[in-house]
């Protein structure tokens, strides 16, 4: 098994509090209510929603996956950190045995924050995995995180 890491930073005008709070805890709810052409759903499938929990995406008909599920390691309102690992679906191939991540944000001088996420993917076998082989899934991941600042942005009182 070979472990391929890649870390990545986004910067954002909205503070760390307001989209930790929109994005990881409350993307339940909110993510399928701004992106419904590409997110049906997503539950809490077991726990409450804290370390331990586990949740599925379901995407919008049409996607190229139908769902996914990962397991929340850690989820700490307090230092703006969010670990998880995904366990079925989605971007799990028969190569691959995992992908976890981590996501960290922190204040900016100017008051917004940077995102800093560090993603492993765990092959399998002599599997090697290249950069641009998950170019696609962080485009997405950033086009979210982007719907969910704008909406910050255009909602002020929102999460605040």
């Amino acid at each position: 098994m070979g472990v391929t890491t890649f870390n990545e930073e986004y910067t954002s005008p909205i503070a760390p509090k307001r989209i930790f709070k929109a994005s990881i805890v409350d993307s339940h709810n909110l993510i399928p209510k701004l992106m419904p052409q590409a997110i049906k759903s997503i539950e809490i499938t077991q726990g409450n929603g804290g370390a331990g929990s586990i949740k599925q995406i379901n995407f919008a008909e049409g996607s190229h996956f139908g769902s996914l599920k990962y397991q929340i390691d850690e989820l700490n309102e307090e230092t703006y950190t969010y670990n998880y690992t995904l366990i079925e679906g989605g971007a799990l191939t028969e190569n691959l045995e995992k992908i976890t991540y981590e996501v960290k944000f922190e204040p900016t001088p100017e008051g917004g924050s940077v995102s800093k996420v560090t993603s492993k993917y765990y092959t399998k076998g002599d599997f090697s995995l290249k950069e641009e082989d998950i170019k696609a899934g962080k485009e997405k991941v950033v086009g979210m995180y982007k719907v969910v600042e704008a909406y910050l942005i255009e909602n002020p009182d929102a999460y605040a």
